[in-house]
This record gives structure tokens, sequence and C-alpha cells, in this order.
């Protein structure tokens, strides 16, 4: 049995946008459920993102690690961005997202997976890519602000996050579910195997 995800839209009667913030947003819409009910739903409107697994050439993952507000932590996570312009191609972003992270540049791109971050209560549909070759980025380094100001870069090996995963030791999703896909691919049909960098993303369609 093949199990897949389908796309599927039921009937909205009404909505309305009682929240607009500088990227996000929040909509209440009235939807029928299959008794002919009508219940509320509030969600968050998101643009999207791409996340970027950096592996290099002796195992190791390039991981930063960021202050975020809403949870009260520092985080380790992998290099990540919002698709801040509607139809951007989500491997341009990655490519954006690593050099301004850490100034690194990779000479092989794959997509590793996509999720929705939390389908129940947000709209927030994420690319991950895998990256290799890697190398130092040419000209200035990017500047950063606010909480980037602080963050951390370093290289760790991928059975040290794995390790860490399992323990419970490293929530960010992106990187658990970057760490996770990689390690499947690597014990499956290899990464040779995984989707072209520029693979159709029906959650964010893009122009090649």
């Amino acid at each position: 049995m093949t199990i897949k995800d389908t796309a599927e839209e039921w009937q909205v009667t009404a909505t309305q946008t009682p929240f607009v913030g500088n990227k996000t947003s929040v909509r209440t819409d009235d939807v029928v459920m299959p008794d002919g009910s009508v219940v509320h739903r509030d969600y968050q409107v998101h643009p999207g993102s791409v996340a970027v697994l950096a592996l290099d050439g002796e195992g190791r993952v390039l991981v930063i690690r960021q202050y975020r507000h809403p949870v009260r932590h520092k985080l380790w996570e992998i290099p990540a961005g919002l698709l801040d312009v509607p139809g951007e191609n989500p491997l341009h972003a990655a490519q954006r997202e690593l050099y301004e992270e850490a100034h690194v540049k990779a000479g092989d791109w794959r997509v590793l997976t996509d999720v929705y971050t939390s389908p129940g209560g947000c709209d927030e549909a994420v690319r991950v890519f895998l990256a290799r070759d890697l190398a130092e980025a040419e000209g200035e380094r990017f500047e950063v602000f606010e909480e980037e100001a602080d963050m951390e870069l370093t290289r760790v090996p991928l059975d040290e996050l794995i390790r860490g995963v399992l323990a419970g030791e490293l929530h960010n999703n992106c990187l658990v579910v970057g760490v996770l896909s990689l390690y499947a691919a690597l014990n499956g049909d290899g990464v040779e195997a995984l989707r072209p960098a520029e693979a159709p993303w029906p959650a964010r369609p893009f122009e090649a």
C-alpha cells in the first residue's frame, strides 16, 4: 500500500483576518464539516520557509545557536529563513540563507524533505535541503541584527546530533526532521536518490 497525503479543500462560508503582523497573519474561517455543521478554525497564515542541512566532507553538520523568545530557549538549529517573495524559487532562498547565516556556499543541492510544521494551527510549509560540497562564500559577511547578532556557529558530527535528538536535548523542528531524514537516506537508497533541488513543491509553487 502506498501512503500519500492528498490535497483537499472543504467549503469555507466566511473568513476574517483579525490580526496582520509583519510577516504572518491570523485568519478565522467558518468551515463546513462532513455532517453539515459549521465550525470556526483559527490559524496562522505563513509565507513558508526553507531550511538547509549543510553537510561537510567530514560528516559534520553546520548548526547555529539562536535565542527563540516564544519558547524562552536558545536552540541549536540549521540555517533557515522565510520565503519573503511570493513565488520565489526555494533553492535560491536556501542559498541566500546559507550565505547570510554562515557565509558558506555549496556545490551540491538536493531536496531532503518537505513538511508542514504545525498543520493544526498554521499553514507554514518548509522545504529542507541537503547541501554538500561546502566552501566559504566570497565577499563580505552579511551583517546580522537583533537575535541573529548573538548567534553561535559550529559544525557537529551527524551522529552526535542524532543522539541529541533521540535524547530529547535538541528541539528545533527543522533540525530534527533534517537530521533524521538524512540518517534515513544514508541508510536507505543513499543521498543520490533524493529529489533534485528544484523538484516541484505543491505547497509553495514556484518557477524553476
